[in-house]
């Protein structure tokens, strides 16, 4: 019975069955984690989670990325403290997996994740974690402390503010400056870090900065 207190329950919003039944399978031999049920809707997810309480909540991106990063908004008010939330699908862009962050998802998941990557994932994110895979990533290649030491103050000020999703006309504003020169920033930055697209770029420095726990290189 004390081994069942200790387990984190997993509830999953997700529309295919078939998909529903693979993570069944895959927890019923976790000693930690224990699949709760399956809910088509975020409204259902709601009213689930007021009940049972889980600890981790995997929504499928397939509902609608809007819809799901409005129900994010709401969530965090609605929300048990204990509940993380894990957004999964078959494909996720760096700009989504940003913007799924930023909206206080916990997890960021490909369906194409082998049953390992899933239990990983769904560990890190129960413990109250961030976690995410490299195969969220378009390149593979990690920002390195010692070369955003390289960075001058300015490149410093302009990659702070892409890491909080700015667009360029919105940094050039904040800082005074010209949209162009933010290019040029951005491209000197590029070039010292080793990290290509704005997106990734972001999503390096919040994982250098700890904010992600150890990422998991799934299929």
């Amino acid at each position: 019975m004390e081994q069942n207190l200790n387990k984190k329950s997993v509830l999953l919003c997700e529309t295919q069955p078939v998909t529903a039944e693979g993570i069944r399978a895959i927890l019923a031999a976790c000693p930690d984690l224990e699949y709760i049920g399956r809910t088509e809707t975020l409204v259902g997810v709601g009213e689930i989670v007021r009940q049972q309480r889980p600890g981790v909540v995997m929504i499928d991106k397939s509902l609608g990325i809007q819809a799901v990063l409005d129900w994010l908004a709401l969530a965090k008010a609605m929300l048990p403290a204990e509940t993380e939330v894990v957004i999964w699908g078959v494909s996720i862009t760096e700009a989504e997996a940003l913007r799924f962050l930023q909206s206080g998802a916990r997890g960021i998941l490909r369906k194409t994740s082998d049953p390992e990557t899933v239990i990983a994932c769904l560990r890190a994110v129960a413990k109250g974690n961030s976690w995410m895979a490299d195969s969220v990533f378009r390149e593979p290649g990690r920002m390195e402390r010692n070369s955003r030491s390289e960075l001058t103050p300015r490149e410093q000020q302009v990659l702070e503010l892409v890491e909080q999703g700015m667009k360029n006309k919105e940094i050039a504003r904040e800082l005074g400056i010209r949209p162009g020169t933010v290019k040029i920033h951005l491209k000197h930055i590029f070039e010292k870090t080793g990290v290509r697209g704005r997106y990734g770029l972001a999503l390096s420095v919040i994982r250098q900065r700890g904010g992600l726990d150890q990422l998991a290189k799934a299929s």
